[in-house]
């Protein structure tokens, strides 16, 4: 079973993931500049590229749930580096 944080404040949302995961699940080119990286992990934002990957993941029989945290203000996440499917670490 995997464990999924969705992250959000007052304006959006954000999917947190592994970015290898993108790679895995054949979608990583798919997901947009909207969404965010940091490390190892994915910020995907809440309107496209988090149901790209949901519909991905759900297509492998995957288990998975998902857990909320909201933050008052502008999330951190916004400060990230924008998603590029070319940057991606070690390749």
């Amino acid at each position: 079973m995997h464990t999924f944080t969705f992250h959000s404040d007052a304006g959006h949302g954000w999917l947190d993931v592994p970015r290898k995961m993108l790679q895995e699940l054949g979608i990583r080119e798919q997901i947009s500049a909207c969404s965010y990286v940091k490390g190892d992990r994915a910020f995907l934002e809440e309107d496209c590229d988090a149901p790209r990957f949901i519909h991905a993941l759900r297509a492998t029989g995957a288990d998975f749930k998902t857990v909320d945290i909201y933050v008052k203000g502008d999330s951190p996440i916004r400060g990230y580096a924008r998603f590029n499917p070319k940057s991606f670490i070690g390749e």
